[in-house]
């Protein structure tokens, strides 16, 4: 296990404070006890107090955090000893929490004989990480385990229980529980069995849903229902064969890699707003056939040190952990402004991280970006390498409008299609955006109920186009303005 050999490594090494972030406790205490072998360990939580911290036998239960400090310091009583810090998120704001931890940091920190032989341990569900302390700390992520680890896991609950999994279903299972911690997994076993005392493919359908709901409450990833499919796109036939080209390898990952096929990274879909950036995502997964998980990137944002970086790291290991997936980072120039020379070095580094990831990444997560002004990315965003591929989506062309008329009137009046001429609606309506046409719909539709009209016809489809101002009208001046953009940088256009 990668956090045991590192945290070894950092207290073999003399560093004064090592903070992992986890939620597992039970399982960070066992990995603790490993390294520490026969030295005696102390401990702090909120529940007990100051306690011992292999049997978690109190020795004062009343004592607060700065008062076991205070105390350890002021009796030297850490030497040859190291203290483990749970629930540490809670205090981190108190100035004498963190005035007697930098405290301790320098007197293990010495380089005489004075220094003490000892190691301070947080452990914490939440990154909260004063200034003061920065240089001080070495944080130590909880891995997710992978497959492997997980169908042990299965297996051993399975034994426990006394209930038989097949092959096929383990692999399933384990699968469904990538991105989970070992915790989370069971608890969801135990729920599964509880249902009908059995583990059967019928839990998948609860452990997915749970799933979504344990990415949900990481504040920082969504896990996206996916209903679109490929025929709810309305032209852009150029990006959705390129994508079926790539959903061939990605479904036959081991195969492609066996055969030398390089690992899809990802998709830049860029253009004009409300044209299907956003939709070609989410067919994406459905094509792939994996799970779609929305970045937030304002989510990522954090108030302490260091605290936003550990988002971003967070969100790209849990996607890598889930993998294979799509991560979905919307209108990806808002994410990243000003880093070529106004954005805060928070920005700058986000970036570092998130373009660092995308050179090196190994796993099976791919990207979609979408963005609306590509003058507003960083140039280091779009070099090969990044992406695999940069699509340019325009406003749509007369065939590709008659298509998407023909899904939104499919989708609400499927009998009034063959009556309403198409390619009429098409022609009328040069310099709108797919959003356009759906707003269009929705309208003609609508008024048509109102005045209790037992069809809807080209008529009312008509009305509704002369009642609306297109994205062109609206947008002329920069809509221009990006298109010579995009001409100019030789993106490859989504339609044909």
């Amino acid at each position: 296990m990668k956090i045991k050999e590192s945290l070894s490594k950092y207290v073999d090494a003399g560093y004064p404070i090592i903070y992992i972030h986890s939620f597992e406790e039970t399982k960070t205490d066992v990995i603790i006890r490993d390294v520490m072998g026969g030295r005696k360990g102390l401990e702090w939580n909120g529940a007990h107090g100051f306690c011992d911290f292999h049997n978690k036998t109190p020795f004062m239960e009343d004592k607060t955090l700065v008062e076991t400090l205070r105390m350890l310091i002021s009796d030297r009583e850490l030497d040859r000893k190291f203290l483990v810090i749970k629930d540490a998120h809670l205090y981190m704001d108190d100035p004498l929490v963190i005035s007697y931890l930098k405290e301790i940091a320098l007197n293990i920190s010495k380089s005489d004989e004075s220094a003490w032989d000892s190691s301070v341990i947080i452990v914490s569900s939440q990154l909260k990480l004063p200034k003061e302390l920065e240089k001080f700390i070495t944080i130590l992520e909880m891995e997710y385990p992978d497959q492997d680890e997980i169908k042990q896991q299965i297996r051993s609950f399975a034994d426990s229980q006394e209930v038989s999994i097949s092959e096929s279903l383990l692999e399933d299972m384990s699968m469904a529980f990538k991105g989970l911690t070992e915790f989370e997994i069971e608890s969801l076993l135990a729920s599964a069995l509880s249902i009908d005392g059995t583990l059967s493919g019928q839990d998948l359908k609860l452990i997915h849903e749970q799933k979504r709901q344990m990415i949900m409450k990481s504040g920082i990833l969504e896990m996206i229902s996916v209903k679109e499919r490929p025929k709810d796109i309305g032209g852009l036939e150029n990006l959705k064969s390129w994508l079926e080209r790539k959903a061939k390898v990605f479904n036959s990952i081991n195969n492609a890699l066996a055969y030398g096929v390089s690992i899809p990274k990802g998709v830049m879909i860029v253009g004009t707003p409300g044209c299907g950036k956003s939709l070609c995502a989410k067919v994406t997964a459905q094509m792939f056939d994996v799970p779609l998980l929305r970045l937030d990137m304002g989510k990522i944002m954090g108030k302490y040190v260091g605290e936003s970086e550990e988002n971003m790291r967070k969100a790209l290991a849990l996607a890598e952990a889930i993998s294979p997936c799509i991560l979905w980072i919307d209108e990806l120039e808002k994410a990243f402004a000003g880093v070529n020379g106004t954005g805060n070095e928070v920005t700058v580094r986000l970036f570092g991280t998130f373009l660092t990831w995308m050179q090196e990444k190994t796993s099976s997560s791919f990207v979609v970006a979408t963005a609306n002004d590509i003058t507003k990315l960083p140039p280091e965003l779009m070099r090969k390498g990044r992406f695999d591929e940069i699509f340019y989506v325009g406003l749509p062309k007369a065939e590709e409008r008659r298509k998407i008329f023909e899904i939104h009137i499919r989708k609400r009046r499927k009998q009034d299609l063959q009556s309403i001429d198409l390619a009429k609606l098409s022609s009328l309506t040069e310099g709108y955006s797919g959003a356009d046409v759906e707003g269009v719909v929705i309208d003609a539709v609508e008024n048509a109920f109102i005045d209790g009209c037992d069809a809807l016809t080209t008529e009312y489809i008509e009305t509704a186009i002369k009642n609306t101002h297109s994205l062109s009208e609206i947008m002329k001046e920069s809509l221009t303005n990006l298109s010579k953009e995009y001409e100019n940088r030789h993106f490859k256009s989504a339609s044909r």
